[in-house]
């Protein structure tokens, strides 16, 4: 059994030694022990880390993550889970979309003014009332464009 002091499973992991320690007290990774004063990992550890980044990336939280490990430290997925966070992540997308293509739109409007373009005065609209639900995105969406 291979094992790895923090520093360098900091090192290959790619994150700080105070990450780890967090990881440890949030209960996601444990040391096999100690060499003095540093902490030791099975090797195991790297793939563990590697699931933890994949989580974060994906957009769930510590909890969220410590939830889809057994006691044993194998993974435990959840698929509901998994398939609400990439419909989530399908919402976002389409968002993101029609927030790129109000963009180009203001870029490339051939209006004099964009204070004389209907699309951007709406896309000024929307941001004036916090554009941030997806009604009002959906809605800027399905509004026919004007060039």
């Amino acid at each position: 059994m291979t094992e790895l002091d923090i520093t360098e499973v900091a090192h290959r992991a790619g994150v700080p030694a105070s990450t780890l320690r967090f990881y440890e007290e949030k209960g996601l990774i444990t040391p096999t022990g100690r060499r003095g004063l540093r902490r030791q990992y099975d090797a195991g550890v790297l793939e563990r880390l590697s699931l933890i980044a994949l989580g974060r990336t994906a957009g769930f939280s510590l909890d969220e993550i410590a939830r889809m490990f057994a006691p044993d430290g194998q993974p435990r997925v959840d698929r509901q889970m998994l398939v609400a966070r990439a419909d989530e992540l399908d919402r976002t997308i389409r968002e993101l979309g029609v927030l790129r293509d109000s963009l180009r739109h203001a870029a490339a409007c051939p209006a004099p003014s964009h204070a004389e373009c209907p699309t951007f005065r709406r896309l000024l609209a929307a941001a004036a009332a916090g554009v941030g639900t997806s009604r009002q995105r959906t809605r800027l969406k399905n509004t026919p464009r004007r060039s």
